[in-house]
């Protein structure tokens, strides 16, 4: 069991004199690495586990329906013990990524962890064994347990690739091993320190400066992170073609037909609906991110755009920063006004610890929401430095927080949402705020401004997200041909680029390096699509809000408390909705092609 944090691919930061900004108090998980609670738990854990073994190993076909969940609940009460350690472990090492002592603590708990485990490993391979009559059977006697039939279900749909229980063992093991790459990623990242005029700045501070309105100081930044990449780019070469070898002979061996399909079972989530997302998505670049960027180009007096002007404020945009507690009150505004119930579940973030806010040394890039365990409350990791897009990061990842609050009464194998599914509150959120500022908006100037801006982040959700995901889909199938040099992975990620953001853009000598500061590719292959499917699953969700449509708060809230326990169909059907249908998909990216029409109408 290992932390996986949900990076914020977009999550951006800029500014200074911020006001108070919070920070962690994870004592709600343990006080220290040294308290005595701590200690408590690997105990109970250690010996949890071996009992759990000695009890069910070749035995769960015997069991009737009552036995089938006590088995279960104790399982499921395994998981909470292993994650809350993990938890803590990995929430303290992403404060400070490097610092040693917190990478050596997150480790040991990870090996100890890992080894308490090992013997569980027989369950799900057992569980997969059993004829479905046994568990209908079992179901249908006892209400209780068929609660945990959607559990049940992604477990069996990895019946055809389940491997020996020695195999499936020793891959358990050997986890720990593979994590290790992550860490030197992360610790690689972290550590990079880059100079723009004359200031040492880490990767986040760097990012930042992509959004400064001074385009020599965005080239500058452009061109620092350019040469720093390219001096560390054997090492993220390494882990990258590590990694997805690695993927590669445990897909061989379990016998999955592409490098995609674990993610997509993983996601509840059919191939062809991410099939017919993705065709849709490349199909609209030239209505959405062409177009756009074609006019950015012309508000920016360019010939040509560079990778710098991405991302650059417009000219008539000042250059505000956004103090803390103006970000937190545009938030919870904007959740208040669509339900008190969701600024209700949103303000204990702010005033009991579960954010932490500042851009600190060593502290992980991005930002993310960590659900933890069901019995205690998700954190909140940003990287806040007063942009007004960091105040839609903030809205985004509370918007996760307050999704695994309400998952949370699932108990902790139903909370879990599938990557798809996740995205969806996040989202949400970032429209509320958004569409609370548009209305706001006192000039035509300003509403522009907020316009370009959201669209820019819809572009960077939708459109960019699905060029990522094609650039892995291009990597993993190149690795399966042999080792990739640097330049052979460079290559890979150029080919998505110009089709994707279009003919405005040049691209300068040294972004070909550009995909190696994407936690994604590294922590999680193929999660990146998620993004898409979010993006447009909630607008074509908002599109059902602003209609009007009766109890809409209801069904909304109702889906977020469903957390993993129903399928994207049966969520969705209550708005009537449907995402294996092609025309869904054209609805959310219509939306986007709206703003673009209003910002064109803006100029004639």
């Amino acid at each position: 069991m290992t932390i996986k944090p949900n990076f914020d691919a977009n999550a951006s930061s800029g500014g200074k004199d911020l006001g108070n900004l919070p920070e962690w108090d994870l004592s709600d998980l343990y006080t220290s690495q040294d308290a005595p609670e701590l200690k408590r738990d690997l105990d109970w854990l250690e010996t949890a586990c071996a009992s759990f073994a000695a009890d069910y190993e070749g035995k769960l076909a015997d069991l009737d329906a009552a036995g089938f969940l006590d088995c279960v609940l104790r399982n499921e009460r395994i998981s909470a013990v292993a994650g809350r350690i993990m938890s803590f472990a990995g929430l303290r090492y992403y404060q400070q990524t490097t610092d040693a002592d917190r990478a050596k603590f997150m480790s040991d708990m990870q090996e100890k962890i890992t080894n308490f485990t090992t013997p569980l490993v027989f369950f799900t391979l057992e569980l997969n064994r059993l004829d479905d009559g046994v568990l209908a059977a079992h179901f249908a006697a006892n209400a209780d347990l068929a609660r945990y039939r959607p559990v049940f279900d992604r477990i069996r749909a990895m019946k055809p690739y389940q491997l020996s229980d020695e195999l499936e063992k020793f891959l358990h093991d050997m986890g720990v091993v593979g994590d290790a790459w992550e860490k030197l990623f992360d610790e690689t990242i972290a550590g990079l320190e880059f100079s723009v005029d004359d200031e040492t700045l880490n990767i986040e501070g760097t990012l930042n400066l992509l959004t400064e309105q001074d385009r020599n100081i965005r080239e500058a930044a452009a061109r620092e992170l350019a040469d720093v990449f390219a001096e560390n780019i054997k090492t993220f070469a390494r882990v990258h073609n590590t990694q997805a070898k690695e993927k590669e002979v445990v897909d061989r061996w379990r016998g999955m037909p592409t490098p995609q399909t674990g993610r997509h079972l993983s996601n509840d989530v059919e191939p062809e609906v991410v099939e017919a997302l993705r065709k849709a998505v490349v199909a609209a670049y030239p209505k959405l991110s062409h177009r756009y960027y074609e006019l950015k180009r012309k508000w920016l007096g360019l010939d040509k755009m560079q990778v710098w002007d991405r991302n650059a404020p417009l000219p008539m945009e000042d250059s505000r920063v956004v103090d803390w507690a103006s970000a937190e009150k545009t938030v919870m505004d904007a959740y208040n006004a669509f339900d008190p119930r969701m600024g209700e579940i949103a303000a204990p973030f702010f005033s009991k610890g579960w954010i932490d806010a500042a851009v600190k040394p060593g502290k992980a890039p991005g930002a993310f929401a960590h659900p933890t365990v069901t019995e205690v409350h998700p954190y909140v990791m940003l990287n806040y430095l007063g942009k007004p897009r960091d105040v839609m990061t903030l809205a985004h990842e509370l918007g996760h927080g307050v999704h695994q609050v309400l998952a949370a009464g699932q108990g902790e194998m139903l909370s879990s949402t599938p990557l798809t599914l996740a995205e969806t509150a996040s989202v949400f959120g970032e429209m509320l705020t958004f569409r609370k500022m548009l209305d706001n908006a006192e000039t035509q100037e300003q509403r522009k401004i907020l316009l370009a801006g959201k669209v820019e982040d819809m572009i960077n959700t939708v459109v960019r997200q699905i060029a990522f995901y094609d650039f892995e889909c291009k990597l993993h199938a190149a690795r399966r041909g042999g080792e990739l040099t640097p330049d052979d992975i460079n290559a890979l990620w150029m080919s998505v680029q110009a089709e994707s953001l279009g003919p405005a853009f040049e691209f300068m000598d040294g972004y070909e390096t550009f995909w190696a500061y994407i936690p994604h590719f590294v922590h999680s292959p193929f999660y990146v699509y998620a993004y898409a499917f979010g993006d447009g699953l909630v607008n074509a969700l908002y599109s059902v809000y602003a209609d009007g449509d009766p109890g809409f708060e209801d069904k909304y809230f109702d889906m977020l408390k469903a957390g993993g326990s129903k399928h994207h169909k049966d969520l969705l059907a209550p708005f009537g909705l449907d995402a294996s249908d092609p025309r869904f998909w054209d609805k959310g990216l219509d939306m986007i092609s709206g703003f673009i029409d209003e910002l064109e109408a803006m100029e004639a």
